[in-house]
């Protein structure tokens, strides 16, 4: 019998809504889980038990209304919740705790979710990591910074989550973690209430463990209709095969990457190839000084009140990103925007592009949380990113395929990986 804290998102708020289970019967599962569960993979920077278990009770007195309907979420600890401390992973922040639920909490709230608690992040969502493991081999990371949704999601410990993208925060640990991993259109859910590493580039993303479920979340998110994983009908996707930095990538990844892509072509789709070349790739040094330059800005307070509480390569970085000057940062997001308009001319004759999630499983060590390379670009561009599921390296840990989607294009981009994910089944 499959216990509650192994349901899809949507299979248990359509549950909760037919009488058939209690949002406080599926937090209790969870919390199961977590107890069974947390010393091994340590997802958790604030678990309350009794405040969630209260929540969901509330939730189910209420009557679940809501798209999400008592769907109990995890919240990435940089993103302000009313109820719960925020500290950013960082101990500048201990005693943190917002006055006012970030816009996203807030819709979350309003849509019928239990935020369950607060997922680790790494420090301010960017280098220094927590204690948080991979589920899968707690000897390897969980990428990073989205450390504890990624792995408390894939870990059935709770079905949704939130995390936030800069480089590769969603995507990464996603796909390390063999979970689903969405980073919308930049832009597309309000960052009003977490916390800035880059004002440019940052962008708020969900996790969950199957397409589905994050089309479902992206639903209460943007008050639209559940994204038709259906829209392309009888005729299957068009893709473009594109490996930027191919020669980084590690073989296990690459196999699994060419494997996936044949069984797309036999599953029906069209599929192209579209070389890379430096000139793109060159766009990930834009990104690097992008998010250089917005990050000595957005943690100048931290640097100045705070610097004995930073590791060397914040105090470095800062520094480095505040020397940067207006006027030079400004021509680089200039060339970025232009890059923006440029490169969308990939679609003209593709629905999406399928590219690596990552250049291999999860290294070994919690110390480091990955390389965010195959990331980098498609985050500055702003398009739409799915990560699923795609075999695993030697090591036996999940392997990802990533799906990329022109900038507005959400649901279509969301619909092309449904796709993948049944074919890949």
């Amino acid at each position: 019998m499959t216990e509650a804290h192994e349901l899809s998102a949507v299979e248990a708020a359509r549950r909760i809504k037919a009488g058939d289970l209690t949002a406080e019967a599926l937090m209790r599962s969870c919390l199961d889980r977590v107890v069974a569960r947390d010393d091994a993979v340590q997802a958790w920077a604030h678990l309350d038990p009794d405040q969630a278990i209260a929540s969901a009770k509330a939730a189910d007195v209420a009557g679940n209304p809501g798209l999400l309907a008592g769907v109990p979420v995890g919240v990435k600890d940089i993103i302000d919740t009313a109820d719960m401390p925020t500290r950013h992973g960082s101990t500048i922040y201990g005693l943190n705790r917002p006055n006012a639920d970030a816009a996203i909490v807030r819709r979350t709230r309003d849509q019928g979710g239990v935020v369950m608690g607060k997922t680790v992040t790494t420090e301010f969502a960017w280098r220094n990591p927590g204690p948080t493991r991979n589920p899968h081999n707690p000897e390897h990371t969980p990428g990073g910074s989205s450390s504890g949704s990624a792995a408390g999601v894939a870990d059935r410990q709770f079905p949704l989550a939130f995390g936030t993208q800069t480089a590769g925060s969603v995507i990464r640990p996603a796909a390390f973690c063999g979970a689903v991993g969405f980073k919308p259109s930049v832009g597309t859910y309000e960052r009003a209430g977490v916390k800035e590493l880059s004002s440019y580039l940052d962008t708020v993303g969900t996790f969950a463990r199957s397409v589905g479920d994050v089309a479902f979340f992206h639903a209460a998110l943007g008050q639209a209709p559940t994204p038709d994983l259906e829209a392309f009908g009888d005729k299957p996707p068009r893709f473009g095969l594109m490996v930027p930095f191919r020669i980084e990538a590690g073989a296990a990844a690459l196999s699994a990457f060419e494997a996936a892509c044949r069984q797309a072509e036999a599953g029906g789709a069209a599929v192209v190839d579209i070389p890379s070349s430096t000139g793109f790739e060159a766009l990930a040094d834009l990104q690097t000084v992008v998010m250089a330059g917005d990050s000595g800005r957005a943690l100048a307070w931290e640097y100045d009140h705070h610097p004995e509480r930073l590791i060397r390569f914040y105090r470095d970085s800062i520094a480095t990103g505040r020397a940067i000057s207006d006027a030079a940062l400004l021509a680089v997001k200039s060339e970025a925007n232009q890059g923006r308009a440029t490169q969308a001319a990939l679609f003209e004759s593709v629905d999406a592009i399928l590219t690596l999630s990552a250049p291999g499983e999860a290294p070994s060590g919690l110390a480091f949380t990955g390389d965010p390379l195959f990331n980098r670009v498609w985050t500055l561009l702003g398009w739409p990113c799915v990560t699923v599921p795609c075999g695993h390296g030697p090591n036996g840990l999940p392997l990802g395929i990533q799906i990329v989607g022109p900038v507005g294009a959400d649901a279509r981009t969301l619909a092309a990986a449904a796709w993948l994910e049944r074919v890949l089944a």
